[in-house]
């Protein structure tokens, strides 16, 4: 390995589970029942990587022509159809993941998840692949104040793995959590999902692989 890494942090959602669209399908769903007739694909990638905590009150706002009680009911219904899908098992892995998860495990280095999901929704979906024995621990949005772009979570999860951030790596997807990651002086691969790089994500990343495949060949060279 280039860098000698002594500890691991893996986003959640789009790098090990498929999930972003899953979200965004339900979403427009429901949408129109409650009134968001403007809820589209562009607005939903504003808010990817952040927390609920920061991406309601942006509804509540956005949206408040359909009225209160319509964008509560939205989120609620939203939240209902989610979870199922979750709990179906349904929800698959981003390919690489066991691949990479193995190769971590092997080379005795801890891994951690540090995700703006909550907790339930994260435990769900690593029973579901039965991947929760490659994970020291989870970071979730209840265990901090401030979510992605802040990085208040990556130094969490870096406190978790006992081991000093300029000595971990993280894999994100989405441009909140590059920015979280470097913010916290985390060195980050990007595996793009839904969300393009930018030149401007290109700086903060250590590099831009397509594919968590990809990984071991990047980080042995």
């Amino acid at each position: 390995m280039a860098k000698a890494y002594k500890g691991i942090i893996f986003d959640m959602d789009g790098l090990l589970f498929d999930t972003e669209l899953v979200y965004y399908q339900a979403q427009k769903a429901v949408a129109p029942k409650y009134g968001l007739t403007n809820y589209t694909k562009e607005y939903y990638l504003q808010y990817v990587g952040q927390s609920d905590k920061e991406f309601h009150p942006a509804l509540y706002r956005d949206f408040a022509d359909a009225g209160e009680k319509n964008v509560k009911g939205f989120i609620e219904e939203s939240y209902v159809k989610v979870e199922e899908l979750f709990s179906a098992g349904s929800v698959p892995l981003k390919p690489g993941v066991l691949e990479l998860l193995a190769y971590f495990k092997e080379n005795n280095i801890p891994c951690v998840i540090a995700s703006s999901n909550f907790r339930r929704y994260i435990d769900v979906l690593v029973a579901s692949k039965n991947i929760g024995e490659y994970f020291v621990d989870i970071v979730s949005a209840e265990d901090v104040k401030n979510a992605k772009p802040a990085p208040e979570i990556v130094l969490k999860a870096a406190k978790v793995l006992a081991v000093d951030p300029s000595e971990c790596l993280m894999f994100e997807d989405s441009a909140n959590g590059i920015k979280a990651s470097h913010g916290a002086g985390v060195d980050v691969i990007m595996v793009p999902d839904l969300i393009e790089p930018t030149p401007a994500l290109e700086e903060m990343t250590l590099a831009i692989l397509d594919s968590l495949h990809d990984v071991p060949a990047y980080l042995e060279k």
